[in-house]
């Protein structure tokens, strides 16, 4: 890697921002779409078939469920130095390298011959990962003009929930006509078509600005975001909604797999075709963020994720399908408001910003995900929807909060009013 890949010298005037409908800011969402694809394909690879994984390798549903929120977990904790490097090296140079070594590991990860080595190349996976997500939100903050970036936002988590309503499918249907082991190699293939086209797709940063890894800066960005009135709790908000939406998906599958459902891998798979409603919730909220604002969204977006969640205690199976439908529409319109809002708010240290978010993001998943197992062994679905019901409560009570909160002034604007 070189320090001046993405030019950060390089003079920018007002005008040389990303607009809407030119030829640049289609390459752009064409490459974050097929990123974010990527990432949540790979990354949710195993979770549709972690039945079939108890039953290989003879192991508990909790410790089943560690392919998943193991792979979470190294993820969050590798954001941060991810972010370092993307502000040392540029947005582009690390969120490429992290696809293309992503799909290598995801490849490897269906030739391995126990748990632990599975378990291993997961972490693995999680971990180099890392740099496209860390990058992204301050690639679109940096190069996508302002007025574009909730619609640019919401194409990438678009590109999320496909990629992981895809990948989630594609791996129960072959995993169901052959192998496990084929379905994670696939996978792994596409995740390296994904790298390819976004190499040649995303547009040069114009906006990178080189910031050197020091500690004292670090130390010194991360007070200044977490002394902010709303991004602590944006945060915070992160880790509770994603666990909420892990603990749903690991053990959905357990449910509905056991009697009076009995469903197979596949139609267990196509339950996650409910993906492309959160892909239509995440284009459409963001289009309502740019037009009436984060703090007037967010916290619809999270009620009517709690409405689904309720219904899912229904024992009837279409009912149980609308409400995993309304309770993943309600998720995804929900995290495109919350994950802008903190890339609009922390302006020049919004990679840090977009960085801590996504820890607590993934952290929650992996945290909260994995607790849902005991709670699936103490009490079965109930407990788990009362556990999760509790998470996506107090992300309601932080949203209703952050309705109160004004938007920071621009700096050299002491006495104007937030709008």
């Amino acid at each position: 890697m070189t320090a001046n890949t993405e030019h950060p010298a390089r003079a920018s005037g007002p005008d040389d921002f990303i607009e809407a409908g030119t030829p640049e800011f289609r390459r752009a969402n064409l490459a974050m779409f097929f990123g974010g694809f990527a990432t949540f394909a790979m990354l949710y690879g195993t979770q549709p078939i972690l039945p079939r994984l108890t039953e290989v390798f003879a192991v508990s549903p909790a410790t089943a469920s560690l392919s998943v929120s193991g792979g979470m977990a190294a993820l969050a904790v590798m954001l941060i130095p991810a972010s370092v490097l993307s502000d040392r090296y540029g947005r582009g140079t690390v969120m490429k390298w992290s696809l293309l070594l992503a799909a290598v590991t995801a490849f490897a990860s269906a030739f391995a011959v126990n748990f632990h080595q599975l378990l291993a190349l997961r972490i693995l996976l999680g971990a180099v990962l890392a740099g496209l997500p860390a990058a992204a939100m301050a690639y679109l903050g940096e190069e996508v003009v302002s007025s574009a970036q909730g619609r640019a936002l919401g194409l990438y988590i678009a590109g999320n929930t496909l990629g992981g309503m895809s990948g989630r499918f594609i791996a129960a249907a072959v995993t169901d006509w052959s192998s496990w082991r084929i379905a994670l190699a696939v996978l792994g293939l596409i995740g390296g078509v994904a790298a390819a086209i976004f190499w040649r797709q995303l547009p040069q940063s114009r906006h990178f600005r080189l910031r050197q890894a020091q500690l004292g800066r670090l130390l010194s960005d991360a007070r200044a975001l977490f002394a902010d009135r709303a991004l602590p709790w944006l945060f915070l908000s992160a880790f509770l909604l994603m666990g909420a939406f892990v603990g749903v998906y690991n053990y959905l599958g357990f449910r509905l797999s056991a009697a009076p459902f009995s469903l197979g891998q596949t139609e267990l798979g196509a339950i996650f075709l409910l993906y492309l409603v959160g892909t239509w919730s995440s284009a459409w909220s963001g289009q309502l963020a740019d037009r009436y604002g984060r703090r007037r969204v967010l916290w619809l977006m999270i009620t009517i994720c709690c409405g689904g969640l309720v219904t899912t205690l229904s024992m009837h199976l279409p009912v149980i399908i609308a409400g995993v439908a309304i309770f993943t529409f309600g998720y995804f319109g929900a995290h495109t408001t919350a994950s802008g809002w903190t890339s609009r708010r922390a302006g020049e240290r919004r990679a840090l910003a977009a960085a801590i978010y996504l820890f607590g993001y993934y952290l929650g998943g992996s945290m909260i995900g994995s607790a849902s197992g005991v709670a699936w062994a103490m009490g079965g679905w109930p407990t788990v929807v009362a556990v999760l019901g509790i998470s996506v409560l107090c992300a309601l009570i932080i949203a209703v909060r952050l309705r109160s909160v004004s938007p920071p002034l621009p700096a050299g604007f002491a006495n104007a009013t937030p709008c």
